[in-house]
Order: C-alpha cells, then structure tokens, then sequence
C-alpha cells in the first residue's frame, strides 16, 4: 500500500524547511533511513530520510521549495499502484504540487485516506507556510488577502505573498504605511490622503528596480549578476537590520596586556598530551574567561522582549562562527558550569558541526550572550551588532604589539589584546558596561587565577 513520507520536524525551532537538492527520483527503490533529500532551514543543512521502504511513486515538491515540517514530502509504494487519493487535486501524473499551475484549491479534491498530517484545502482557512506568513506581515498585508496559493492543496507559499504584492502595489503599500505607524493621520494612522498618495508611492520602488539595469548597461559596463538573498544569508540580513532598529546600541571599546594569555597558550600547548590539554587556544581562554565574568552581571547575560527584561543563572555563551554557508551563532550551553576543558571540547564540536552543516537547529538558539572573534584576522577594532534579543554582544580582536611607557621612563612594547563591547542602553548604562569591561580586563590578565575558579 502507499504511503507518504513527511517533511520531518528538524529541531523544536524549525517550522519549514527548503529543499535543496533530490537524491532520489520517480521510479527509484529506497529503503528505510535512505537520504531522500538534502533540505535548509534558516540555521543549517541537513538530510531527510525515508521513513518507508518501497518505489518512489511521486515527489510532491520540487528543488528550492519550501515545505512546512509534518507537511508530506514524498509518495513511496509499489510500481503501478493507484496513488490518486493521496496526490493533492487527485492526479497521480500531475507535476509537482508546488509548482504546477492548478486550479484554485477550492476545486481541489481533499486527500481521503492520507496516513500522516494531511494537505490543508483552503488558504482562506489558514493554510499559509510561515515564511509566508512572515513575508506579509513584514508588509502589513493580512495573509487571509492571499486567497490563492500554489502550495500542496492550495497552501500558501511565499511566491504567493510575492505575487500578490506584485500584482497590487497601492494596496501593499498603504497597508506597510499603516503597520508601521508612517501615516500623515493623528498617531500615525493612514488617512485618505495617504492612500490617494500609494499609488505614486508604489511607482517609485519600481522605478527603482529598474535602475540597476541601466546603471549597469551604462556607468558600469561588463557583465553583473544578480542573487536574491535567501536561506541563511536573507536571515542573518534580516536579524540584523531589525537589531539595529530595536535596539539602544552603544559600543565600548579597551584593551588589555595580553602576556598572561600567551604564557597560558604555550603552557598549555605544550603540556601531556594525556591531559587533553594541548588543542585549547586563545580564543577558549578568552571565552572562559567571559563565562566568568557574565556570572557577575546578570543584566549582561539577559534578553530583552517585548519590553521585558529576563536574566539568567547559567550562561549559555553563543559565538559567531564564520561556515561556508555564512554566519552562524552555535551555544555552548551550561558554559557556567564547564571546566576549561570541557568548554574548549564543545566549542570545538559544535563549529566543526556548523562549519559541515550538520549542526542540529536546536544549538544554534538560546543564548543569553555572544562573542564575535575576528582576531585571527588581524582585525584590531570593530563594532559587533548584538544578538537580538541578547541585550549585549562582545567583539574580540587582534593581538597586536603597542607601545607603552615602562617605569623606568623608557618606551617599550607589550602584547595587547582589544576588546570592543555592545550593548543595549535600554538596560545597560555606560557604567555598567566599564564596570564589565574593567572585570573582564582583570580576568585576561590573571587568565591563570581566572581558569582555576
């Protein structure tokens, strides 16, 4: 008998997932645990197995879909078999749901004896993904506008959102005026003058899309490409411009001596290699040393949402890892309650995890602090944006050699590491952050004391 295999559910945080790639095809034998696909969630990559052995009879979506989890993936059963039932509109030759020009899903026959979560029938009922969902809201659209969609029994998808702003550009307008507060009416509302004024509103951003194409052509000659953003490069994008906009961000920047590192990495280094010690390195001890200064000032190992301010008493430490896929932020958590060993062992693990893409949805959130590390690149200074809803970011940079007056009246050099601080003045006060930076120097320079508590 056929069956359906769903989109399984990758991680608690992950709603829907892109496909990026087919392993198999129509006709193919599969067997249980076998990859069906590669898909992308907007943290990571990963693989889908079959949860059923037998000949693919159907592939449901097609390559750069988005599939919402629990939502079927896949048809497998024996060759020839009648998988009517089971096909959203009925036709078992029909192309891939997502992207075949169907009827509206109201004419869409309902999947009758569907042995896993079935397709919803209505958009209007709320079958939207929630990408799409996001995309509408993000332009004060209702998602119940969009009565068509190209989904699985006519689910919504973001093409659709796409679509429909496209295709009414005076209507999405006025409404992203209005859900933004951006109206000439009393508290911001949008009056009639406002949506008298939508449509040359409207018209202005299509010029504009036209632009580049004739900059192109003439100021900038030779071939361009263009590349939408998506998956994790539309996210961090995305993450970051909205941590801008709701967040007081202020930044602090001090140095500290940097010999008691260095002492420390070679000691270590060179240290029995029966001690599992030799593989630490700089960047741990700077984050150990974080994790114990953050035990100190809970409003530094918080979140702030909607206006609400939540510390807490573990410190879960993310940090910026830089994959072939982008920016990623793994957390080590229970950091507070980690040796120096134990701390350098799982940071290690988990950007080997994120750098293949293997790293599970689930530790790539739930920090409560992140520190982003450019010092390997001998970047000596810069302004890192925090981790909303963290309300504070620390930026590590270069060892570099400065110079400084000794006591003796003469001018040496000595070791210096920077450190540039982030943080939300909506709950941190400059002072806060310098008593913070003052501790956290102290703790890099007696890096030896620091690693024994």
């Amino acid at each position: 008998m056929a069956t359906i295999v769903v989109m399984p559910q990758l991680g608690n945080s992950v709603e829907s997932c892109l496909i990026m790639s087919w392993e198999v095809a129509v006709g193919d034998t599969v067997a249980v645990d076998q990859v069906l696909c590669s898909v992308e969630t907007d943290k990571s990559t990963m693989e889908v197995q079959s949860t059923d052995a037998g000949t693919v009879l159907k592939l449901l979506w097609e390559e750069g879909d988005e599939v919402p989890v629990k939502d079927p993936l896949i048809i497998v059963g024996e060759p020839g078999e009648d998988i009517s039932s089971l096909v959203p509109g009925g036709s078992a030759d029909a192309a891939p749901a997502a992207a075949a020009d169907e009827a509206p899903a109201a004419d869409a026959a309902p999947a009758a004896e569907v042995p896993a979560p079935s397709f919803a029938t209505s958009a209007s009922g709320g079958a939207i993904s929630p990408r799409a969902r996001s995309l509408a809201e993000g332009h004060g659209l209702d998602a119940a506008a969009v009565t068509e969609g190209s989904g699985p029994g006519g689910r919504v998808i973001e093409r659709d959102v796409q679509a429909h702003l496209a295709a009414n550009p005076a209507t999405s307008a006025a409404r992203a005026e209005g859900a933004t507060g951006s109206g000439t009416g009393l508290g911001g509302r949008v009056s009639t003058a406002d949506l008298a004024a939508a449509p040359a509103a409207a018209a202005a951003p299509a010029a504009a899309a036209a632009a580049p194409a004739a900059v192109s052509a003439g100021e900038y000659p030779g071939a361009t490409e263009a590349t939408p953003l998506k998956g994790i490069r539309k996210v961090v994008a995305d993450r970051m411009v909205a941590s801008l906009a709701e967040a007081a961000q202020l930044s602090y920047t001090v140095s500290a001596k940097a010999e008691g590192l260095l002492a420390m990495r070679k000691k270590l280094k060179n240290a029995d290699e029966s001690l599992g010690l030799s593989a630490i390195t700089i960047g741990d001890l700077v984050g150990y040393a974080v994790v114990k200064t953050l035990t100190k000032y809970p409003v530094f190992n918080a979140t702030l949402a909607d206006g609400v301010l939540t510390t807490f008493e573990n410190v879960h430490l993310g940090f910026a890892a830089d994959t072939p896929r982008g920016l990623l932020v793994p957390v080590v958590r229970g950091a507070s309650a980690m040796t120096l060993k134990q701390f350098s062992a799982a940071s290690k693990q988990l950007a080997a995890d994120a750098i293949a893409g293997t790293i599970s949805p689930d530790l790539l959130s739930g920090g409560t602090f992140t520190v982003s590390n450019l010092g390997s690149f001998g970047v000596e200074t810069f302004t890192p944006i925090i981790n909303r809803p963290q309300t504070a970011i620390l930026g590590v940079a270069a060892i570099t050699p400065r110079p400084v007056v000794l006591a003796d009246g003469t001018v040496g050099v000595e070791q210096r590491i920077g450190f540039s601080l982030t943080a939300d003045h909506q709950v941190i006060d400059g002072a806060d952050a310098a008593r913070f930076l003052r501790d956290l120097v102290a703790a890099i320079e007696n890096i030896d004391v620091t690693v024994l508590g």
